[in-house]
């Protein structure tokens, strides 16, 4: 009778079949080699017997069998995720960043994709191509990357629009939760997908939410659609016990994923500490430990023959996923950004003896990067946010410079979105920011690309461009670590995702690497005062700028240009002199021995921008409501307080300075703020306000009171009709505060934030029907507007403004779930498509840490326009066009930023300096 059935040879090598062999003779020297009795009891087991033991030996191997592909992987024909009714592929006259030699193997070639693979790269033979029904490229020398991996992504767990049955990132049943798996919450109709890839990202590790100390398993998934249309077709390798135990226990275990989170979210959701938190972990691990040793014993018992009330092998559902990370056959992804934090888990790796695959958001990383060499295992990655911090207390100390500082350790680092906290769309774009910063181009590359996959235990088919790899690839529209880079098609599985990409025409610079500027004292200093290094720039009373391409300044309402000044004389915040040495030689002799001369190396000087849409001046640390000024009263839930009367809440009187993320963004050329008090409905009074003052009293102020802002959203307490007519009421009704009045008769500017291109509508009708029954004009702007492009023609002749708060658009509500999202997807894009119907159109951020990157926001713009939007107009979006759409009715100041090197809206330039004409000084930044 056989005793054995020898494994099928399909996907085995034949050095796995000697690792059979020997197993099986071990096995069956200790099940008959004991004792005459033994065999003698060997000969009378009966069939079922023989199974059931055949099945434990092949579970007790199987066990103990490290994670990762069959040996012979690489010699596969076709991809496991093929589709059969998939074209052959030739890509040709292509750029190819390969991601092999450490990221800095180019290739000039062409490309061949076939049965879900890469199957040649460079020149492709010949014969490879006959009898082939070939789909034919020509990519005219355009970079072509590997699909984009991101590690840290909650696509289709926190699906788009947000809807409350669509949300399955988080369970608040417990803080240790390793059994429940991301995949059962996997929405299919995420709107993200479509945009994700349009971003070139086609894998993602979808994490549980860090609500938890364990929030549970992670699942890898391709994001193309499938015919299935179910979750599990969307799988990169699933483990095996995805669906039970009836599975090939002679093929190798596959890499299983789970998430641990530590620090303020676990602790905030279940009001624990962080010793709780601690404890938490090292108890849920001692239950683990338990079972696996039981486990180990159970086959020590197995192996030695020894099968007498032996039972059943120890199994425990809830438990064996933990058990598996203890056997090292789980990519682990932990969730943590502080010291403490880090140490804690690291203590945990060595009392356990499980690996960590990567950190997470990592905020401390690089003040302890020392710390992860004591990891057990080895190092994790770091995966990161490229300029993500502040919004609470332990993302305080995260850096910019943290990606370059790990890497010149020798740590791997990756970028990723943590979708929809950044929409994943522009995972390429943290990798530019991080370059921008300092990270090295073939770095900043491998961070969205080879490094995650290395992290999840996939680099053997993902992140490079190789032969036998699978088939993702991406197109590009211009060097990937350019501003604004965009696919011009994408392939998964060799399948392409767009039949009809809109592409958008970048100039021939953008084919090139940018070059960035010198970072290496912010960097130093950023590590030598532990994340928060001096920000108040140096003032002088004088400086001389020379060498300046071109100078922008102020006149009314618009912008005018001097080109190639020879020199320009700046004194007490105020540029007393342009043009040649001769020219301007009495005021230079006029100037102080202390005088600072600055070469701007053909660089620019324009407009100071001025920001609008997040809480900047009323917001230091988001998530800390000691830090910040609060949310007003909604008098739509209930009332506010009588001694308020009807006076409007300003902002003004909740002004904050030298904050962290106001002296950043005054460092990235941001000159005025203007920032709306937060709430829902009547919002308040905004003001204008210098981002380089030192506090209210000392010029602070552009001026007190601009705008009354009101709210207006399908996600309010109140219907939508309620909040109309309480804004009619408003509009209509007697007293109140003067600003109101100021509105009623067309003095002072009535903002609405609103995205529906329905509640839109409804107000350019109240409009009409108040100017109608007043014989007044009401001035009126929207702001947010991710929907304003279904009104454009409208709303340009009803003479209203617009301020688009989400220049990178994505649906994160139903009310603005119709985004013009542009190219590849749409031809056309939000702004230029306002612009060209005529509406006044300014820009604005929502998040305060992004201010400092104003001028990149509006560089995507410009550059993905198609000419459309000279380099004037993209001033005038966070300048004049801006200060008109919300009504300022002094006259801004003439604060003027210098940009040494190259482009202001390019990444070759950094500001080097201020001509403060608000704070009479000139500041610099050394």
């Amino acid at each position: 009778m056989a005793i054995y059935k020898w494994p099928a040879a399909e996907g085995r090598s034949r050095r796995w079949s000697r690792v059979y062999l020997l197993v099986l003779c071990v096995a069956l020297y200790y099940y008959y080699a004991g004792s005459a009795e033994n065999l003698a009891g060997y000969r009378t087991l009966d069939a079922e017997t023989l199974a059931k033991r055949e099945r434990i030996v092949a579970q007790c191997r199987y066990t103990r069998t490290p994670a990762g592909p069959p040996i012979d992987f690489h010699s596969r024909d076709q991809s496991d995720r093929y589709a059969p009714d998939t074209k052959p592929t030739l890509i040709k006259n292509a750029r190819i960043w390969t991601g092999a030699e450490n990221g800095t193997k180019i290739i000039q070639g062409d490309l061949l994709l076939h049965k879900g693979l890469i199957k040649a790269i460079g020149n492709v033979p010949l014969h490879f191509l006959e009898n082939l029904q070939l789909e034919v490229i020509d990519a005219h020398g355009a970079w072509v990357t590997p699909g984009l991996v991101d590690l840290h992504s909650h696509l289709g767990v926190d699906s788009a629009p947000r809807l409350e049955g669509a949300s399955d990132i988080n369970s608040f049943k417990a803080p240790i939760l390793p059994w429940l798996r991301s995949l059962d919450g996997l929405n299919t109709h995420d709107e993200g997908y479509e945009l994700a890839r349009s971003g070139g990202v086609t894998t993602a590790q979808i994490l549980p939410g860090s609500a938890n100390d364990i929030g549970g398993q992670a699942f890898v998934i391709k994001l193309r659609q499938t015919k299935e249309r179910v979750p599990t077709a969307m799988l990169v390798e699933p483990p095996f016990t995805l669906n039970g135990s009836h599975f090939d226990r002679d093929l190798p275990p596959r890499w299983r994923h789970m998430k641990h989170a530590c620090g303020e979210n676990p602790s905030s959701v279940y009001s624990m500490s962080r010793m709780d938190s601690g404890w938490a972990f090292r108890s849920a691990y001692e239950s683990a430990r338990k079972l696996r040793d039981a486990q180990d014993e159970f086959c020590s018992k197995v192996e030695a023959g020894l099968w007498s009330d032996l039972g059943d092998f120890p199994e425990d559902l809830q438990w064996e996923a933990l058990v598996d990370v203890l056997r090292g056959k789980v990519k682990l992804s932990v969730h943590c950004y502080e010291a403490v934090d880090l140490d804690m888990i690291v203590r945990l790796t060595n009392e356990f003896r499980f690996p960590v695959a990567s950190f997470h958001h990592a905020g401390e990383t690089y003040l302890v990067p020392e710390l992860f060499e004591k990891t057990w295992g080895g190092a994790p990655s770091i995966a990161l946010f490229a300029a993500n911090f502040r919004k609470k207390r332990e993302a305080y100390r995260g850096s910019e410079f943290a990606p370059r500082i790990l890497t010149s350790h020798g740590l791997s680092v990756v970028l990723k979105s943590d979708h929809p906290v950044v929409n994943s769309r522009y995972l390429l774009n943290e990798a530019a920011l991080a370059h921008y910063y300092g990270l090295p181009e073939n770095v900043a590359l491998l961070s969205v690309t080879v490094n995650p996959a290395r992290a999840m235990g996939l680099d053997h088919r993902l992140g490079r461009i190789q032969e036998g790899y699978d088939a993702d690839v991406v197109i590009w529209d211009s060097h990937p670590l350019s501003l604004g880079a965009t696919p011009l098609q994408v392939f998964i599985d060799g399948i392409r995702q767009f039949q009809a990409p809109q592409v958008s025409i970048k100039p021939p610079f953008m084919q090139r690497c940018p070059d960035t500027p010198n970072f290496d004292k912010e960097a130093t200093e950023a590590f030598e005062h532990e994340g928060i290094p001096p920000l108040i720039p140096k003032s002088v009373q004088h400086a001389i700028f020379i060498n300046v391409s071109g100078v922008y300044t102020r006149t009314t309402g618009d912008l005018s240009l001097e080109e190639h000044p020879e020199v320009v004389v700046a004194r007490g915040g105020e540029i007393i002199c342009t043009g040649t040495h001769l020219t301007c030689s009495k005021t230079l002799d006029e100037v102080d021995d202390e005088v600072v001369v600055i070469d701007l190396e053909g660089g620019v000087i324009v407009p100071g921008f001025t920001t609008y849409g997040s809480p900047l001046g009323l917001t230091e640390i988001r998530l800390e409501p000691s830090t910040n000024d609060g949310h007003v009263y909604n008098p739509l839930a209930h009332d506010p307080p009588t001694i308020i009367g009807d006076t409007l809440i300003r902002a003004i009187d909740g002004l904050q300075f030298e904050g962290r993320n106001m002296l950043l963004a005054y460092r990235g050329g941001v000159t005025a703020g203007v920032v709306a008090p937060s709430g829902e409905f009547v919002q308040g009074v905004s003001t204008t306000f210098s981002l380089g003052a030192h506090h209210l009293l000392g010029n602070a102020t552009i001026e007190s009171d601009v705008a009354l802002h009101v709210a207006i959203t399908m996600n309010g307490a109140q219907s939508v009709s309620t909040q109309i007519a309480a804004l009619r009421h408003l509009l209509f009704g007697t007293g109140g505060d003067e600003v109101l009045a100021g509105v009623r008769n067309g003095q002072s500017t009535l903002v609405v934030n609103v995205n529906s291109a329905d509640i839109m509508a409804t107000l350019l009708r109240l409009k009409a029907e108040y100017e109608n029954n007043t014989s007044k004009t009401l001035k009126l702007t929207f702001a947010g507007a991710s929907e304003s492009h279904i009104l454009a023609n409208e709303i340009a002749s009803a003479g209203v403004s617009v301020i688009v708060t989400q220049p990178k658009p994505y649906p994160y509500t139903w009310d603005e779930r119709r985004i013009l999202p542009g190219p590849p997807l749409t031809a056309d894009s939000l702004l230029p498509v306002l612009l060209a119907a005529g509406v006044n159109v300014g820009i604005g951020l929502t998040n305060e840490f992004e201010a400092r990157h104003l001028r990149f926001e509006i560089s995507r713009v410009f550059f993905s326009a198609n000419g459309s939007i000279d380099l004037a107009t993209a001033l005038k979006l966070a300048t004049t066009n801006l200060e008109k759409a919300l009504g300022i009715h002094s006259t801004m100041p003439q604060d003027l930023v210098a940009y040494p090197g190259g482009h202001v809206f390019g990444f070759e330039g950094k500001a080097s300096a201020v001509i403060s004409e608000q704070l009479g000084r000139i500041d610099l930044f050394e």
